[in-house]
């Protein structure tokens, strides 16, 4: 049986921020919006923290902590791997846990060839 593809991983300075956040707060979940005030980067909650829309993406985990997308955003980025970084620097939203650390969580995107996206890991909906 062939291996299923990731839509999703992180750097290793991603996973370090995230292991810091860990300490701090326990388990976790990231939600990444559509736009508007918060913008298109991705926010990091306690887990509960953030109650995902109907019908939004769960496109995987990292470190064992659900990763959401905003359903509209998803159409948009459905054909993409998601490769969760940090920066420093503070993000628009500013909720995120990472921001009192002076970072902010990043994606970069990659699209997949249609041999990939023909083998990816099955997308979790909210209901």
């Amino acid at each position: 049986m062939e291996t299923k593809i990731s839509r999703l991983s992180a750097t290793e300075k991603a996973l370090e921020v995230i292991w810091e956040l860990e300490k701090k707060y326990g388990d976790l979940m990231f939600y990444q919006a559509g736009g508007c005030c918060e913008g298109t980067q991705p926010q990091c909650f306690e887990k509960g923290g953030f109650y995902p829309r109907m019908n939004d993406a769960m496109i995987g985990t990292i470190n064992g902590h659900e990763f959401w997308i905003d359903r509209d955003l998803f159409e948009y980025w459905k054909y993409s791997h998601f490769t969760l970084d940090v920066t420093d620097g503070f993000g628009p939203g500013g909720f995120s846990l990472e921001t009192p650390l002076g970072k902010t969580f990043k994606v970069h995107y990659k699209l997949f060839t249609p041999e990939e996206y023909e083998n990816l890991e099955p997308v979790k909906r909210s209901e």
